[in-house]
């Protein structure tokens, strides 16, 4: 029996619970160090099995009907929650059946390093093949180390900007700022993502979502007044909001109405305390904040403010704030000014928050500079040169035969080969076309020692996080990590249309590790894709 139960929350997103079956917040005292004492022993006492059945239906989360893709029938996809140190055994199957939205795909978990288990890191074409319609796969990991706010989406193609995408939330039962808040479950989880009344691939570069959604509701320009997610809450309670943007496009800067917000964590790594009334959140990226419910009991409006549209009209790029005791209605309008927004620069790690390497310039093993620039001749973005594309062979199955060096490694120009237990610097000049990009790390979290629209560098206390911007011109964000994690990892932007038009490359860290391996059921993934018509594999799904 699956030792995960799919229920209800009320705020438009489904729930599939870790084997604990309740808020980790709300367990008493002695329950939480009896857990921490099987915690000591995870891999024997605790592990998660689940099932994501991914396929094609017609929604309207903002009321104009359109073809997506749903998983196990619901948009966004249901909420995984575990306790850190679960194993997490989740199968995936396809039986999706829209050629015009791929009918294979894959699920990355986004911010989850997969520490010894590349395999399992859902990146189609650089850990695995797609898995096809009609078959399924088992994704088996257990983040030992790992605990806060997370999301997962496919990685094939443009995929997820069609419907595939959710979050996720590991729980730590020591948690250092439990005592800060009162509230933390599926209740306080708030997603933004864009939607759009077209196929994505029809969707050019400068075309705008036609809606944005908060925990998968919103409002068109023109469209019914559908109803908006609630985020409801009691005065006098404080509740741990749980941030994420898994939009394929736009960034937004987040605010309610009269309230204020300490941040706690970004991108699932504590920082220090930071108190703001406003915060910048890009694709990719996620947050967590204290809100305190000590306002009025009323309606709140809660605003995601896109970086391409400032209207909040009719409820647009809006959801509700509301008390309990406060009549169900729209909020009313608030002359509410945001003077304190987050800046990445002002936040600061909890946890060993010193830069790896010496703090200095030049202070690593290996530096590299990413340049990125629009090629109008080719149509696509180049790193350094060079446009990532996708290769035939994933990656890691070109490590296991044999092909080691980067002048090896396909495709060509895009994979930097990087030595084991070494600490690396990345500069990632801003500028390019379209403005700044949100550049994600998988396998790794990594020190932000320069920040997008600072000149400082940091090397004693800097955020750690997964996902950064790379600014605009005259920036130069520079992040630090080390190679503590065997495999191929993409780096790449995270607008999934620039990703699909090249701008990403690939760090293949210890490529002669001979740790990595692969399962049966991950060996079977090439074949029966490949056994698939090339006009499935080489026309719309390529």
């Amino acid at each position: 029996m699956s030792l995960f139960t799919l229920l209800g929350t009320g705020t438009g997103l489904g729930h599939v619970r870790g084997c604990y079956g309740k808020d980790i917040r709300n367990m008493s005292g002695i329950f939480r160090s009896l857990l921490t004492l099987c915690l000591t022993f995870v891999s024997s006492c605790i592990a998660l099995n689940t099932q994501l059945v991914v396929s094609n239906a017609k929604i309207a989360p903002d009321g104009f009907a359109h073809d997506a893709i749903v998983v196990n029938g619901d948009y966004p996809g249901p909420v995984l929650t575990a306790v850190k140190g679960e194993r997490f055994q989740i199968k995936v199957k396809s039986v999706l059946v829209d050629e015009s939205m791929n009918k294979s795909t894959t699920v990355h978990w986004h911010g989850i390093k997969q520490r010894s288990s590349n395999e399992m890191d859902g990146t189609a074409m650089v850990t695995q093949c797609p898995i096809a319609s009609g078959h399924s796969f088992m994704y088996d990991f257990t983040p030992a180390d790992q605990s806060g706010s997370f999301w997962y989406h496919s990685h094939y193609t443009l995929q997820y900007c069609e419907g595939l995408r959710g979050p996720v939330v590991i729980y730590d039962p020591l948690d250092p700022y439990l005592d800060m808040y009162d509230v933390d479950d599926t209740s306080t989880i708030l997603t933004i993502s864009d939607w759009y009344h077209v196929n994505a691939y029809d969707i050019t570069g400068t075309d705008n979502p036609d809606a944005i959604l908060i925990n998968g509701r919103g409002r068109y320009e023109g469209g019914p007044p559908v109803p908006l997610s609630v985020l409801s809450v009691m005065q006098g309670k404080r509740y741990r909001i749980r941030l994420m943007n898994m939009a394929c496009k736009p960034s937004f800067v987040f605010s309610i109405d009269s309230h204020t917000f300490t941040v706690i964590e970004a991108d699932s790594e504590n920082t220090l305390p930071l108190a703001v009334d406003s915060v910048p959140i890009l694709v990719g990226q996620r947050y967590s904040l204290i809100l305190n419910a000590n306002q009025t009991v009323d309606n709140y409006w809660i605003r995601t403010n896109p970086n391409y549209n400032t209207t909040f009209a009719g409820g647009l790029n809006s959801a509700i704030l509301r008390y309990e005791g406060a009549p169900r209605r729209d909020p009313i309008h608030r002359n509410w000014t945001i003077s304190n927004p987050l800046s990445e620069s002002n936040l600061r790690a909890l946890e060993s928050p010193t830069a790896p390497g010496l703090p200095e310039a030049g202070g690593v093993d290996v530096s590299l500079n990413l340049v990125s620039v629009w090629d109008d001749n080719i149509g696509r973005f180049l790193i350094n040169g060079y446009s990532y594309t996708s290769p035939t062979t994933p990656i890691l199955l070109q490590l296991l035969t044999g092909q080691l060096t980067a002048s090896q490694l396909q495709p060509y120009g895009s994979v930097y080969t990087l030595p084991p237990n070494k600490t690396i610097e990345l500069s990632v000049p801003g500028g390019q076309p379209e403005e700044y990009h949100p550049f994600h790390l998988h396998g790794h979290s990594f020190s932000v020692v320069r920040s997008a629209g600072s000149n400082l560098y940091n090397y004693y206390n800097p955020v750690r996080r997964d996902t950064t911007s790379n600014g605009v011109g005259g920036d130069n964000v520079t992040i630090r990590f080390r190679t503590d994690n065997s495999g191929p990892w993409l780096f790449h932007c995270h607008i999934d249309w620039h990703l699909e038009l090249g701008m990403a490359v690939v760090f293949a860290q210890d490529a002669g590790d001979t740790s990595l391996g692969t399962s049966g059921a991950w060996n079977q993934l090439c074949p029966i894709y490949d056994e698939l018509p090339s006009i499935i594999r080489n026309g719309s799904e390529s």
